[in-house]
Protein backbone atom coordinates (compact mmCIF):
# COMPACT_ATOMS: atom_id res chain seq x y z
CA UNK A 1 0.00 0.00 0.00
CA UNK A 2 1.14 3.57 -0.68
CA UNK A 3 1.07 5.61 2.52
CA UNK A 4 1.68 9.35 2.68
CA UNK A 5 3.09 10.48 6.04
CA UNK A 6 3.51 13.96 7.46
CA UNK A 7 4.82 15.40 10.68
CA UNK A 8 5.50 18.97 11.70
CA UNK A 9 8.36 17.84 13.95
CA UNK A 10 11.14 15.29 13.54
CA UNK A 11 10.26 13.38 16.70
CA UNK A 12 11.29 9.80 17.55
CA UNK A 13 7.72 8.52 17.24
CA UNK A 14 7.40 10.08 13.77
CA UNK A 15 10.58 8.28 12.66
CA UNK A 16 9.30 5.07 14.27
CA UNK A 17 6.09 5.50 12.28
CA UNK A 18 7.96 5.67 8.97
CA UNK A 19 10.07 2.66 9.94
CA UNK A 20 7.03 0.65 11.07
CA UNK A 21 5.18 1.35 7.83
CA UNK A 22 8.17 0.30 5.73
CA UNK A 23 8.62 -2.84 7.84
CA UNK A 24 5.00 -3.71 7.08
CA UNK A 25 5.83 -3.49 3.37
CA UNK A 26 4.23 -0.14 2.62
CA UNK A 27 5.65 2.43 0.22
CA UNK A 28 6.06 5.64 2.24
CA UNK A 29 5.92 9.18 0.87
CA UNK A 30 7.12 11.66 3.52
CA UNK A 31 6.16 15.31 4.00
CA UNK A 32 7.07 18.10 6.40
CA UNK A 33 9.81 17.58 8.94
CA UNK A 34 10.23 14.01 7.66
CA UNK A 35 11.34 15.27 4.24
CA UNK A 36 14.32 17.64 4.21
CA UNK A 37 13.47 20.90 2.47
CA UNK A 38 9.69 20.51 2.91
CA UNK A 39 7.61 23.08 4.80
CA UNK A 40 7.13 21.54 8.26
CA UNK A 41 4.11 23.62 9.32
CA UNK A 42 1.37 21.22 10.43
CA UNK A 43 -1.28 22.77 8.18
CA UNK A 44 0.96 22.59 5.11
CA UNK A 45 2.35 19.09 5.50
CA UNK A 46 -0.95 17.57 6.67
CA UNK A 47 -2.69 19.04 3.65
CA UNK A 48 0.02 17.61 1.37
CA UNK A 49 -0.41 14.10 2.79
CA UNK A 50 -4.21 14.27 2.57
CA UNK A 51 -4.00 15.55 -1.02
CA UNK A 52 -1.89 12.54 -1.90
CA UNK A 53 -4.85 10.37 -0.83
CA UNK A 54 -7.51 12.53 -2.49
CA UNK A 55 -5.55 12.70 -5.75
CA UNK A 56 -4.73 8.98 -5.81
CA UNK A 57 -0.97 9.24 -5.19
CA UNK A 58 -1.45 7.38 -1.90
CA UNK A 59 -3.97 4.83 -0.66
CA UNK A 60 -3.96 6.22 2.89
CA UNK A 61 -2.13 8.81 4.96
CA UNK A 62 -0.89 9.28 8.50
CA UNK A 63 -0.59 12.89 9.68
CA UNK A 64 1.11 13.94 12.91
CA UNK A 65 1.49 17.05 15.03
CA UNK A 66 2.01 17.64 18.74
CA UNK A 67 -1.64 17.05 19.69
CA UNK A 68 -2.82 15.51 16.43
CA UNK A 69 -5.71 17.95 16.37
CA UNK A 70 -4.28 20.48 13.91
CA UNK A 71 -3.09 17.73 11.57
CA UNK A 72 -6.58 16.18 11.66
CA UNK A 73 -8.30 19.51 11.00
CA UNK A 74 -6.01 20.37 8.08
CA UNK A 75 -6.37 16.92 6.51
CA UNK A 76 -10.17 17.04 6.83
CA UNK A 77 -10.27 20.28 4.84
CA UNK A 78 -9.12 18.33 1.76
CA UNK A 79 -12.16 16.98 -0.13
CA UNK A 80 -12.02 13.20 -0.17
CA UNK A 81 -9.95 12.91 3.00
CA UNK A 82 -11.59 11.41 6.07
CA UNK A 83 -9.11 11.93 8.89
CA UNK A 84 -9.55 10.44 12.35
CA UNK A 85 -7.50 11.42 15.39
CA UNK A 86 -6.79 8.13 17.13
CA UNK A 87 -5.19 7.83 20.54
CA UNK A 88 -5.79 4.10 20.98
CA UNK A 89 -6.33 0.91 19.00
CA UNK A 90 -10.08 0.73 19.62
CA UNK A 91 -10.60 4.20 18.14
CA UNK A 92 -8.41 3.32 15.14
CA UNK A 93 -10.46 0.17 14.48
CA UNK A 94 -13.73 2.10 14.77
CA UNK A 95 -12.48 4.89 12.51
CA UNK A 96 -11.75 2.36 9.77
CA UNK A 97 -14.92 0.32 10.35
CA UNK A 98 -17.63 2.91 10.89
CA UNK A 99 -16.13 5.98 9.20
CA UNK A 100 -14.07 4.40 6.40
CA UNK A 101 -11.32 6.80 7.48
CA UNK A 102 -8.46 7.03 5.01
CA UNK A 103 -6.22 9.37 7.03
CA UNK A 104 -4.95 8.47 10.49
CA UNK A 105 -4.05 11.46 12.68
CA UNK A 106 -1.66 10.91 15.58
CA UNK A 107 -0.45 12.98 18.52
CA UNK A 108 3.32 13.14 18.79
CA UNK A 109 2.89 13.98 22.49
CA UNK A 110 0.58 11.11 23.46
CA UNK A 111 1.73 8.29 21.18
CA UNK A 112 4.49 6.05 22.50
CA UNK A 113 6.21 3.58 20.18
CA UNK A 114 4.40 0.54 21.70
CA UNK A 115 1.06 2.36 21.42
CA UNK A 116 1.91 3.34 17.84
CA UNK A 117 2.24 -0.33 16.91
CA UNK A 118 -1.10 -1.15 18.57
CA UNK A 119 -2.82 1.67 16.68
CA UNK A 120 -1.26 0.64 13.36
CA UNK A 121 -2.24 -3.02 13.93
CA UNK A 122 -5.86 -2.01 14.50
CA UNK A 123 -5.88 0.54 11.65
CA UNK A 124 -4.60 -1.91 9.04
CA UNK A 125 -6.73 -4.81 10.32
CA UNK A 126 -9.86 -2.66 10.24
CA UNK A 127 -12.13 -2.85 7.21
CA UNK A 128 -14.97 -0.52 6.26
CA UNK A 129 -18.37 -1.74 7.39
CA UNK A 130 -20.90 -3.07 4.88
CA UNK A 131 -23.76 -2.03 7.15
CA UNK A 132 -26.16 0.16 5.11
CA UNK A 133 -26.42 2.80 7.85
CA UNK A 134 -22.63 3.07 8.14
CA UNK A 135 -22.25 3.31 4.35
CA UNK A 136 -24.99 5.98 4.19
CA UNK A 137 -23.13 8.10 6.74
CA UNK A 138 -19.87 7.83 4.79
CA UNK A 139 -21.69 8.72 1.57
CA UNK A 140 -23.18 11.77 3.28
CA UNK A 141 -19.71 12.98 4.26
CA UNK A 142 -18.62 12.56 0.64
CA UNK A 143 -21.55 14.75 -0.47
CA UNK A 144 -20.45 17.38 2.05
CA UNK A 145 -17.18 17.61 0.11
CA UNK A 146 -19.15 18.67 -2.96
CA UNK A 147 -20.00 22.00 -1.33
CA UNK A 148 -16.35 22.96 -0.90
CA UNK A 149 -14.58 25.42 -3.14
CA UNK A 150 -12.37 23.81 -5.71
CA UNK A 151 -14.40 20.60 -6.03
Amino acid sequence: MRISVSSDMDEPVARALVDALRERGHEVRAHGALSPGDDPQWAVCSEAAARDVADGRADQAVVCCWTGTGASIAANKVPGARAALCTDAYTADGARRWNDANVLALSLRLTSVPLLHEILDAWFAGRPSDDPEDRANVERTLRLDGGRAGT
